[in-house]
């Protein structure tokens, strides 16, 4: 009788962790930027049919960069969460801080479990506030740990790079077409340096704004008016690169 193969209990952590993120760097990055009237969504996605961003209650948004699959059932789980628990409660009790932390526990659980296979996942949960500083945003990585994030941040096959890239661009105070600029030249930078261009018709876009009066902020920005916002993007970034101080002014 043949002795069974020994594996350490590091070791298999290990490798586990090392297949999630394989299978996540296969998919597009996506960012995720405060700007002055909310937080947006950007990301490159050809598919008109499978979201990468959803709402998932009234102000809470929800990003994610991996297999499709399995993310789609975790943002499904998420709103049957938020809604029971604003059902039974009171709708300011659904969190992003509490959203987060279910997700935590399950992804968790299933990257400690021998009997499946981890999930090739990495989420972002958004809520907005009524201030830029109360705004939250959480990622999650395939190991179910939380990063309390400021600002931006960047989860996918290139997040590393795009995150330095916005870590060293992103201000507070920036306009939605100044922070859809700023995120569409993180995303089209390649890991030789190069840059390439994403048009339009390639890009999924949302934003939680605070400023809309209906209780729900989340909103997708597609068409013209996805068109109209990286021109004015570019025109500011252009007229920044000349030295004008004109380039924030551009906010409705």
């Amino acid at each position: 009788m043949s002795t069974p193969f020994y594996v350490s209990p590091q070791q298999a952590m290990a490798d586990r962790a090392e297949y999630a993120r394989k299978g996540i760097a296969r998919g597009r990055s996506l960012v995720v930027l405060q700007y002055t009237d909310g937080i947006v969504f950007v990301g490159e996605n050809p598919s008109r049919a499978l979201h990468k961003f959803s709402e998932i209650y009234d102000r809470i948004g929800f990003a994610a960069a991996g297999k499709y699959n399995e993310y789609e059932n975790l943002r499904i789980g998420g709103v049957r969460y938020a809604d029971l628990r604003g059902y039974t409660y009171d709708r300011d009790d659904v969190t992003a801080r509490g959203l987060a932390n279910v997700y935590a526990q399950t992804l968790g659980t299933i990257f400690s479990s021998s009997g499946e296979k981890p999930y090739e996942v990495e989420l972002v949960v958004a809520e907005v506030g009524e201030t830029p500083e109360q705004d939250q945003m959480y990622r999650l990585p395939h190991d179910g740990s939380i990063v309390d994030e400021h600002g931006s941040v960047a989860v996918g096959g290139n997040a590393e790079q795009i995150s330095s890239y916005l870590d060293q661009r992103h201000r507070d105070g920036m306009s939605l077409a100044e922070a859809l600029q700023l995120a569409v030249q993180a995303l089209s930078r390649d890991t030789n340096g190069s840059q390439r261009e994403i048009p339009a018709e390639r890009l999924e876009v949302a934003v939680l704004d605070r400023t809309r009066p209906q209780k729900r902020k989340f909103k997708r920005i597609t068409g013209g008016q996805l068109s109209r916002l990286l021109e004015r993007g570019a025109a500011g970034a252009a007229e920044s690169g000349t030295g004008s101080d004109a380039a924030g002014s551009d906010e409705e």
